[in-house]
């Protein structure tokens, strides 16, 4: 079944197009949701409500868009207002994450590194950081930034999603880039 006919299916309620669409992009969702928020129990429980609102509103697609941008443009917002709702102890709980290992994205590949808990608490101290700059951007280049860096999205893709121009998507890069820089500069301006 293609995308249109899938959501066309979706549209009259069937829950068996609806179980096909999950499964196609609920990968895409979760890791999307898990860029903003930088935790995986909290992008399982935003994707739950993505995907809620496809069904509900299904009906509202006209296919003016693919219907993996729609999605993507649900996911962005349902993160987003995620992080408005609960700004503190989303940073809070994120940065613990990285620091105490409970989602453990890191990839060890020598057991030397795994014997070295120095250089993997170095390590996590960087991911936070990183997390703390990428959250603290203006939320345009933070949202162009992740599904740029995070989902691989292109620059068009991206624009897409934000409805935007592929030209205000490259000034969003450019200027979050920039910004990155000077915050991780300050954070590591002593170590050089």
């Amino acid at each position: 079944m293609d995308e249109e006919q899938l959501i066309q299916t979706i549209q009259t309620g069937d829950e068996r197009a609806f179980k096909q669409l999950v499964e196609k992009y609920q990968l895409l969702v979760v890791n999307t949701c898990k860029s903003f928020v930088h935790n995986m129990h909290d992008a399982e429980d935003i994707s739950q409500d993505v995907f809620i609102e496809v069904f509900n509103s299904a009906h509202k697609f006209r296919g003016e868009s693919k219907l993996s941008t729609w999605i993507y443009r649900i996911t962005v917002n349902k993160s987003l207002n995620f992080i408005r709702d609960h700004k503190k102890q989303s940073l809070f709980q994120s940065i613990g994450n990285t620091l105490f290992g409970t989602s453990r994205s890191l990839d060890l590949r020598s057991n030397s590194y795994a014997d070295r808990p120095d250089l993997q608490a170095e390590n996590n101290e960087r991911k936070a950081n990183l997390y703390q700059a990428i959250d603290a951007l203006p939320e345009r280049q933070r949202i162009a930034f992740n599904l740029n860096k995070f989902e691989d999205l292109s620059y068009r893709e991206i624009a897409e999603v934000m409805q935007l121009s592929v030209s205000s998507v490259e000034s969003l890069m450019h200027r979050a880039k920039l910004n990155l820089q000077k915050s991780l500069y300050a954070c590591y301006k002593n170590e050089i």
